[in-house]
């Protein structure tokens, strides 16, 4: 009975990243999305005009949340590193319970170069990126971690917390969440900043 409330076209969207996520990038073809969604292939055309504009919607979706998600950090009460733990647990949660999400920040590389995803990929990951950056300026200027990395350099050992994390899930199972593994090297970094 919930089926009936998703759209077809939401229901393409959503195969088009568990492919992604299972498959990789080259996966999505028509054919591949049709089977995965049990339908013709030609149906995918009356939802949209070719596989690059459902390739477009998927990136668009896995940049949905992020202005919500970074207000809701910006209003929250406590310290710049609370925030960045909160911020962190938010994205881990989400690449948890939607693992093909996860999938795709695997593939910036990639979609940088495609013309139809290159801007709003772009877009996504400079705002994310500054959003970060600012977080961990707030927490140096509180004198809530020591200044032994600039911001950008913090920012991009956060970014690659979370993309080796991820790589390594794909290629390791872990009895632990994504969630709890990024907790724990937030933490530890947290630590190495703090003394």
């Amino acid at each position: 009975m919930e089926d009936s409330y998703i759209s077809n076209r939401d229901k393409i969207v959503a195969s088009a990243i568990e492919l992604i996520g299972d498959l990789g990038l080259h996966a999505l073809t028509p054919k591949n999305l049709a089977r995965k969604q049990n339908i013709s292939d030609t149906l995918i055309y009356k939802y949209f005009g070719g596989i690059d504009e459902v390739l477009i919607a998927v990136v668009n979706e896995y940049a949905a949340f992020d202005i919500n998600i970074q207000r809701t950090v910006d209003h929250l009460d406590g310290s710049y590193i609370d925030k960045i733990r909160y911020y962190a647990d938010t994205y881990a949660t989400y690449y948890d319970n939607y693992i093909g999400m996860g999938a795709i920040m695997l593939h910036y590389e990639e979609l940088l170069h495609m013309s139809e995803t290159r801007e709003i990929i772009s877009e996504c990951m400079l705002k994310r990126n500054d959003f970060v950056c600012s977080l961990f300026q707030g927490a140096i200027e509180n004198k809530e971690i020591r200044p032994v990395f600039t911001p950008k350099e913090l920012t991009l050992v956060f970014n690659g917390l979370f993309t080796e994390g991820l790589l390594e899930r794909r290629n390791q199972y872990s009895r632990k969440s994504f969630r709890v593994e990024m907790k724990e090297m937030i933490g530890h970094l947290e630590k190495i900043l703090r003394l």
